[in-house]
């Protein structure tokens, strides 16, 4: 029997809905507190791809964030490009519109 490997890039997942917040204007707390989180831990490991979110806590997120739950994670497979804004500060000036505008045109 093989072991199965999940077909969600949780990496690719975290900074997708590391920028859905940054997006919508919400911060850790909020969303835990809106989740009903004792703690931000759960968000800050989201964030970093070291778990995904409960099915629960996904179906929450999709009505924050007006997405299907689908929409809220990212397939192994899948290519989509995540514009992360901290990552694109340190790329130079021309980098950074190539960026947008390929991110503006999908």
């Amino acid at each position: 029997m093989k072991s199965s490997k999940t077909s969600i890039d949780m990496i690719s997942t975290g900074k997708h809905l590391k920028n859905l917040a940054r997006r919508y204007g919400y911060s850790v707390k909020y969303i835990q507190q809106y989740l009903g989180l004792s703690c931000p831990q759960p968000v800050y490991r989201w964030y970093k791809g070291a778990i995904l979110p409960s099915m629960d806590n996904l179906l929450k997120l999709s009505d924050l964030y007006h997405l299907h739950m689908e929409e809220l994670l990212i397939k192994t497979d899948q290519h989509i490009f995540i514009f992360d804004v901290e990552e694109m500060k340190s790329h130079n000036f021309e980098e950074r519109i190539r960026a947008y505008y390929f991110k503006v045109a999908a």
